[in-house]
């Protein structure tokens, strides 16, 4: 049986203002109080994981010890199967240190060439106790990879990936509509399903 939240403040253990925006929408039905670590102040720990989920819940145990209140971490990348995977955890590094995701997005065009464009989007949520305890949820969205990136909605990889059955890039797509539809929603759902209601 899953823990609950039992409502109240909670910390989304995450300095990157997209992702705290759209988990804070996410719980918003809930009467969450979010507040984001780097509100707080709190240092990002090294992500020294080899999946999704042990980079989620480095994140999420270090902000719920420091904050000393329950945490949300959400560690996501974009993999792509023709190249092996990559750039998988490592999605934000391909970025490096100025968080430069068109130069990233450029990298992963080069890399691809001419091989399969398929790709999938995957989000690790793990939600943590003051106490150590955590709940992890992998959510996942099917698409390809499409070039140039198209839009300026969204964050990160969204403007060149295409979901499965769609025109639309992430980056080009209404807000409410990729909540609806993405890899964080997806996992979001089941992490909803097991800890809030």
């Amino acid at each position: 049986m899953s823990r609950r939240f039992e409502g109240g403040r909670l910390v989304i253990a995450s300095h990157n203002p997209g992702k705290v925006r759209e988990i804070d929408d996410l719980l918003r039905p809930f009467k969450v109080e979010v507040v984001s670590a780097g509100t707080l102040g709190l240092a990002e720990p090294i992500e020294d994981g080899n999946t999704f989920i042990q980079n989620a819940e480095i994140k999420a145990r270090a902000a719920a010890t420091a904050a000393k209140l329950p945490a949300l971490a959400d560690d996501s990348g974009l993999v792509v199967p023709a190249l092996f995977g990559a750039p998988g955890i490592y999605s934000a590094r391909w970025a490096g240190d100025g968080k430069d995701f068109a130069a990233a997005m450029r990298r992963v065009h080069d890399e691809l060439g001419d091989k399969d464009p398929a790709a999938r989007f995957v989000a690790a949520l793990s939600l943590c106790w003051p106490d150590g305890h955590c709940e992890s949820f992998i959510g996942l969205v099917h698409g390809t990879l499409v070039w140039p990136p198209r839009g300026e909605k969204g964050f990160g990889y969204d403007p060149m990936f295409v979901p499965n059955g769609l025109t639309e890039t992430f980056g080009e797509m209404d807000q409410q509509k990729k909540h609806e539809i993405s890899h964080r929603a997806d996992a979001f759902r089941k992490l909803v399903a097991a800890c809030f209601r």
